[in-house]
């Protein structure tokens, strides 16, 4: 959102960004705050879980208020939103990377009927038709060199401020995903839009630069989908580093595949933590061989154990990713994925880098692989699949612990493997739990 808004007032459009979950915002207010701004247009990025959310700000819009919709749902199940009557007035639905697009439809809504990926209901035959003129196919893939820096005024929380820590900022330096991971919405197979593309070094510096003469930033995430997944970008990128002096200046994290970083030599390793990488977040997901190789990550533990050595005696620490309740999962692979943690954990114990874990239950995504493989068993409606709620994990009481999970916290109340979902969510709050207690003695 934050793209799309620098984007669109960079081409002369006055824009704003409200976000509701970081001011606290409930659904009258949010209707409000935008009716009284009476604007043009109001766009939502639509995900799975809070799509309810937004359809029902949607609703309550008023009628002169032209509406366009993007992200992961919107993709995943376009005809499910045009049809959907709280969204009525939907204008546009756009699919993929928005900024050009949504500058056009700015610009005039007629415009969708030349902009490749744009959706709409037509109004005589009440079916959805899609937009695009031969010649406009890169509004698919923007230049992201070439993009404006996002603008950070239209954040409400960032940069921010961890405890005792640096002023930080979020940042982008890739777009896209070779991978099939089969629980993931950025897999290859259900972005076929997606060209996959990383930014210039001397670019990514830059905006690096920028932020700290503005606000004094001095830390820096890379949040995009896998900053550290191509060897051939983190030599380039590490070699613009080095002659920057990055390393002297800034700080930053990232997110990096195990299979990549297993073929990365030592000395590239090295250099990556001579140049301020502070912490690498891993998908490990399971400690089972098998679960691994079914939800396509092309890994196993022996080689997670393996990277997170190599990188957390180098001071590199590691945050790994796990997922419990995955489809087909059994008894004795949830323990064996309950075993991979602790064992990472007496693994860093007295390395210079530690190692963290953040754990979580399996929600399946539509658009996914997974998803399709769900449907095919004839087993699930897909209203069930998409009944997302908040889970309750403090039944035997409050802490600390589970305070932090509080947004993350949200299931669709289905087993989907062997293991009961009480004892998934007792074992995924006994490694919270440990987790908090490790950092806070650490």
């Amino acid at each position: 959102m934050g793209y799309l808004a620098t984007y669109a007032t960079a081409q002369g459009f006055t824009v704003g960004v409200l976000d509701g979950e970081a001011l606290g915002l409930g659904i009258a207010q949010i209707q409000n705050i935008i009716n009284e701004a009476a604007p043009r247009w109001v766009g939502f990025n639509l995900l799975a879980p809070t799509y309810q959310l937004s359809a029902r700000i949607a609703a309550g819009l008023d009628p002169a208020i032209q509406l366009m919709v993007g992200g992961h749902q919107a993709k995943a199940m376009p005809q499910a939103v045009i049809e959907d009557p709280r969204f009525a007035r939907l204008e546009a639905l756009v699919i993929g990377e928005g900024e050009t697009r949504v500058a056009a439809l700015l610009e005039d809504h007629r415009n969708r009927v030349r902009l490749p990926g744009v959706m709409w209901r037509d109004p005589v035959l009440r079916s959805p038709v899609t937009g695009g003129m031969p010649g406009t196919a890169w509004h698919l893939a923007p230049d992201i060199d070439a993009l404006p820096f996002v603008d950070r005024r239209f954040f409400a929380a960032d940069p921010y401020r961890s405890t005792d820590g640096p002023l930080e900022a979020a940042m982008v330096g890739a777009r896209g995903c070779p991978y099939d991971c089969s629980f993931c919405g950025a897999a290859v197979s259900a972005n076929p839009d997606v060209t996959i593309r990383t930014r210039d070094p001397a670019n990514i510096i830059a905006e690096m630069d920028a932020l700290n003469v503005r606000y004094g930033v001095t830390a820096f995430r890379f949040v995009d989908d896998l900053f550290l997944g191509h060897e051939r970008f983190i030599r380039r990128c590490m070699t613009a580093f080095t002659e920057a002096g990055i390393g002297d200046r800034y700080v930053w994290d990232a997110t990096g595949r195990i299979n990549i970083l297993a073929r990365t030599s030592d000395a590239l390793l090295e250099t990556l933590a001579s140049n301020g990488c502070r912490e690498v977040a891993l998908g490990i997901e399971s400690g089972s061989e098998r679960l691994l190789g079914y939800i396509g990550k092309r890994i196993g533990p022996a080689l997670t154990r393996r990277v997170v050595h190599r990188l957390t005696r180098l001071g590199i620490s590691v945050k790994g990713y796990f997922i419990l309740g995955l489809p087909t999962e059994t008894h004795a692979e949830l323990e064996a994925t309950v075993r991979h943690v602790h064992e990472l954990w007496d693994l860093t114990e007295h390395l210079p880098g530690s190692f963290r874990a953040s754990v979580f239950e399996f929600r399946p995504y539509p658009g996914t692989p997974e998803w399709q493989r769900l449907m095919a068993t004839g087993r699930y409606d897909p209203a069930d699949l998409l009944d997302y709620t908040a889970v309750d994990l403090t039944g035997d009481g409050l802490d600390e612990a589970m305070r932090a999970r509080d947004e993350f916290n949200f299931s669709v109340n289905l087993q989907f493997g062997e293991v009961a979902l009480p004892q998934v969510r007792r074992r995924l709050i006994d490694l919270a739990r440990a987790q908090h207690e490790r950092s806070s003695t650490r």
